[in-house]
């Protein structure tokens, strides 16, 4: 036993110097953009850089969007799947994954030349930016929300709302998504973060999001990059953090009667 435990401490330490090291050295990186002097002046550039405070908005703004939309797309669909249709899940689950095996440019190239004119000339439109972003982000926020419904005893809360005469709607709301609350969160952060760095997308489209800035950025100046890459960094672990503490002491609700009233 104190073998294992030893090892799996060293394999952690391991892990944490690999993961931390290098972004340790762009931090000092950052920090030499005056020569010869440590200081902040790269952070100072960048968030005093209108374009940084323009872009970043315009992406939580579509990340919020593209969050909203996913779910309301995804979580009845996965519901519906696990209650009704159970043998259909691996066809769900293959559709899910596509995101993976087909490039962002595919993606991209698909969509302009499809709706770049009519019946649906929406190329110039934020709703597509907005339904490319839930394509790509449709393989995590699916696992996130079928982890969640294999945690429940779904179809035992379902059947008690609907002996207690709650609608579909109404189970929907009241009933499992209380329950998946965990879950959604988990989605909700991960198509964040995917959307608030997220590139091939917003360039094609010609949108001015963050990931283009950080690429233009990237282009232009040396020491502005790493500090963007920490800021980032510090983004995505401060919206798991907070996920963290929303969850926190939020158990499964276990029956659904509370739900349902």
């Amino acid at each position: 036993m104190k073998k294992s435990r030893w090892w799996s401490w060293l394999w952690m330490v391991l892990g944490g110097l690999y993961f931390f090291l290098p972004l340790a050295a762009t931090f000092l990186f950052s920090l030499r953009a005056k020569k010869g002097v440590t200081s902040f002046a790269a952070y100072i550039h960048v968030l005093s850089d209108p374009q940084f405070v323009k872009t970043f908005t315009f992406s939580v703004e579509m990340a919020a969007l593209t969050i909203v939309a996913a779910l309301a797309l995804i979580v009845p669909t996965a519901v519906w799947v696990h209650v009704r249709f159970p043998r259909v899940k691996p066809l769900v689950e293959t559709i899910a994954l596509l995101p993976f095996v087909i490039p962002p440019i595919v993606l991209v190239f698909g969509l302009i030349s499809l709706y770049s004119r009519p019946p649906l000339p929406i190329v110039s439109s934020p709703v597509l930016l907005i339904a490319g972003y839930v394509v790509l982000s449709l393989p995590y926020v699916f696992r996130s929300v079928d982890t969640g419904l294999r945690a429940i005893d779904l179809r035992t809360l379902v059947e008690a709302a609907q002996s207690l005469g709650s609608r579909a709607p109404t189970t929907l709301l009241r009933v499992v998504i209380p329950n998946l609350r965990a879950a959604l969160l988990s989605a909700a952060f991960l198509t964040f973060s995917i959307v608030v760095g997220e590139l091939t997308l917003a360039v094609m489209l010609a949108w001015p999001a963050f990931g283009p800035y950080m690429a233009q950025v990237g282009r232009n100046l040396a020491y502005e990059p790493a500090a963007l890459s920490v800021i980032s960094f510090l983004l995505t672990w401060g919206s798991i953090a907070l996920m963290s503490v929303l969850t926190r002491g939020r158990g499964i609700r276990g029956t659904a009667a509370g739900g349902a009233h």
